[in-house]
């Protein structure tokens, strides 16, 4: 495992590639793939699943050093930094030999900036009241403020004042990234030897970068679990999660991101598993299952924390304290692909999958998960629906079949749907200011109204080239997008009234 500070100069060319702003880099087998990819029929992807779903992860690369440095910290003691926060002292046995970062990186973040610190944002919805930019693009298309190279994958972006972490994979090794958000200069970076995991896809991480006060959160595609310190990329704690779970590797990789409760990690990970974010220490975890993709969700209900996660199997309600299991509703996926997080509003849980399979909508009383509605209107493959004032919006079909998805708006209450629009395929969407801002797969961001009245465009603007499955984030009036090879680019938007 390897951390940086800066670019990383005396790595080989092809790398260097991406750690500067150069030109991109795509391996050959990959835009093999990916044409392989576009051009099967349904048929086909579904003979192929059954195939990968054969296969073992026997190749999987035996546990780094990190690992170790868990064990280190069980007996770690807690110290107290100059602001009186506990925090985990770095255990580490390799500590005095990585570089020190440099001197020059921007400020660590604080409370002072905004912030969109995990997956799906502050509030786990989609969903940004940001208010300061106007829909009035420029007709020649948003400028660039930035763009740079980060490697093969589909994590999103998370942000905190001008720190941007995300990841990607560069020939064989997943890097996790501190950029400066206004610039796209590395502050720091670690690496660690990673598989791709591309099947039928690009490969590379699919989690989202979670940060938490002074520390960040990571998972990478073969269930490399991380805690850094957000100043510095020092690593506090880390654990294989193959291992620490006793599970194999998802069919497509670990792709839930971590998410922050209290003091709880918690993560859908082949069993829904809580861990203390300072120390790494198990709290619980739930009996094996079918992995899913998508991340847990806190709700409370008769003065109890709960959970709700989805996974290839089944629904669940989880007693967050303990992990107990409150209820559970069958949701099985004919190709293992359950890759939605659960969305909870005023009592009800909606859930939604690909490959004809739907959505539902879940009540959960007396320790039961009753059925309000189910239909296969919304279908989503991996990219979630956003709720905006009693509505959903998202993309029904699946990505092999790009050319007949349609972004939908349906009435979270009824399942009714109101409206249907084709032209984005498999694409994906955030809410701010009341508009959908949405990134079709082909790269292109489109800004809409949020209303059950039908599709309105408001503007549109080329943003990227190539497969881009992978949510924007709109945050301190800019927009920041990655593609699947590994282009991240930053965009800046007009100000409201100038």
């Amino acid at each position: 495992m390897r951390k940086h500070s800066q670019n990383l100069g005396r790595r080989r060319t092809s790398r260097a590639t991406y750690e500067n702003s150069g030109q991109r880099r795509v391996p050959a087998s990959v835009v093999k793939a990916a044409f392989r990819f576009e051009q099967r029929s349904m048929a086909a992807v579904f003979l192929c699943l059954l195939a990968v779903l054969g296969c073992s992860s026997s190749t999987t690369p035996p546990p780094t050093s990190a690992d170790q440095q868990s064990v280190l910290l069980k007996d770690a003691a807690l110290s107290k930094d100059a602001a009186g926060i506990d925090v985990a002292e770095n255990a580490a046995a390799d500590r005095d030999t990585r570089p020190t970062p440099r001197e020059a990186a921007a400020k660590p973040p604080s409370g002072e900036f905004p912030s969109w610190p995990n997956w799906m944002g502050p509030n786990r919805d989609g969903v940004s009241h940001e208010t300061n930019w106007s829909a009035d693009w420029p007709a020649t298309g948003l400028p660039v403020l930035w763009t740079r190279e980060i490697g093969i994958g589909f994590s999103s972006v998370s942000l905190h004042g001008n720190r941007l972490f995300t990841m990607g994979h560069i020939d064989g090794d997943e890097f996790v990234y501190c950029l400066n958000a206004d610039t796209g200069e590395t502050i720091w970076s670690y690496s660690y030897p990673s598989a791709l995991v591309d099947n039928l896809h690009e490969g590379g991480p699919g989690a989202t970068p979670a940060i938490d006060g002074d520390f960040v959160y990571t998972v990478g595609r073969e269930g490399q679990l991380h805690c850094f310190r957000t100043a510095d990329g020092e690593i506090v704690w880390s654990k294989q999660l193959q291992e620490d779970l006793g599970v194999a590797m998802p069919e497509w990789g670990f792709s839930s991101s971590a998410y922050i409760l209290g003091d709880q990690l918690i993560l859908e990970a082949g069993r829904v598993v809580s861990h203390h974010k300072l120390t790494g220490e198990k709290i619980w975890q739930t009996e094996p299952h079918a992995a899913g993709y998508g991340s847990a969700i806190s709700f409370i209900q008769d003065g109890k924390t709960l959970l709700a996660t989805l996974d290839c199997e089944a629904l669940r309600v989880l007693d967050a304290a303990d992990g107990k299991e409150l209820a559970t509703y069958e949701w099985a996926s004919p190709f293992g692909t359950n890759s939605t997080t659960p969305i909870v509003h005023e009592g009800g849980i909606y859930i939604s999958t690909g490959y004809q399979v739907g959505c539902g909508l879940f009540r959960f009383t007396n320790n039961e998960l009753d059925l309000v509605y189910a239909n296969r209107e919304m279908r989503n493959h991996f990219n979630n629906s956003i709720l905006y004032d009693g509505y959903l919006y998202g993309f029904d079909g699946n990505s092999n079949l790009g050319r007949v998805v349609q972004l939908t708006c349906m009435d979270f209450a009824t399942g009714d749907v109101m409206w249907k629009k084709r032209g984005f395929g498999c694409g994906s969407l955030m809410i701010a200011d009341g508009k959908l801002l949405i990134l079709s797969d082909a790269g292109e961001l489109v800004l809409a109204e949020a209303t059950p009245k039908g599709f309105q465009e408001i503007t549109r603007s080329q943003f990227l080239e190539g497969r881009c499955w992978t949510v924007p984030v709109l945050l301190n009036g800019r927009v920041f997008g990655r593609n699947a090879a590994g282009t991240l680019v930053c965009s800046t938007l007009p100000k409201r009234g100038a």
